[in-house]
């Protein structure tokens, strides 16, 4: 079985749709950088060990993604889901979670990497917003893209609402992404090509919420 550990810093909705998704997979462990998340509460409450390391206890971000490392290796994870996790991790980190840490990011990537993906859709005019679940690489943004959710942007819409949109697709494909990891529908092979049902994926699966 694949050992899953969520990395939070804040409400952890999307967290808790993964709790409610009844994964093949187990949520080992959730660590948060921050003491106060809620998204804790949401993990002892579904009974699922919790870990906070703080980033302001580190003079360095290497000394702070060092002792996730060291945490998640205890724990013997296998996947390492990044849920609403608002640190910029370090390429070492990173390179050594090469293909088993993923990410969701709010817009149809590669378009509008970075933040404040609702306002630049908005700025833009942009008929179509989304959601995009990716292999984390050293480059932000940037890594292999498994699924997408597409939303219509409709008249009159604001960034808030927007997000709430976005939010609403975050929580239907990232539990599914993550289920098709743990029961090997999405591989990761050694030379980055993502296999889909032993099919090489050149883009992502889109699930249209229209």
């Amino acid at each position: 079985m694949i050992k899953i550990a969520v990395l939070v810093s804040g409400n952890g909705s999307n967290l808790q749709a993964l709790i409610d998704a009844n994964l093949s997979g187990e949520i080992v462990g959730v660590i948060s950088n921050k003491a106060d998340a809620y998204a804790l509460k949401r993990a002892a409450d579904a009974n699922i060990q919790t870990k906070v390391i703080e980033h302001k206890a580190y003079p360095t971000r290497e000394l702070f993604d060092a002792a996730l490392h060291q945490q998640l290796t205890e724990w013997e994870v296998d996947l390492v889901v990044l849920a609403g996790f608002m640190r910029i991790l370090s390429e070492k980190f990173v390179r050594n979670w090469h293909g088993k840490m993923i990410n969701i990011h709010p817009s149809l990537l590669p378009l509008y990497k970075g933040m404040h993906t609702h306002q630049r859709v908005l700025n833009t005019g942009d008929v179509y917003h989304g959601c995009t679940v990716h292999y984390v690489t050293p480059e932000l943004d940037a890594g292999p893209t498994l699924l997408q959710g597409v939303i219509p942007v409709g008249h009159h819409q604001t960034p808030e609402s927007l997000a709430h949109r976005v939010h609403s697709i975050e929580h239907k494909i990232y539990p599914q992404a993550v289920e098709w990891i743990c029961n090997g529908t999405l591989k990761h092979l050694e030379n980055g090509q993502i296999l889909y049902k032993g099919i090489p994926l050149n883009k992502p699966i889109q699930f249209c919420d229209l």
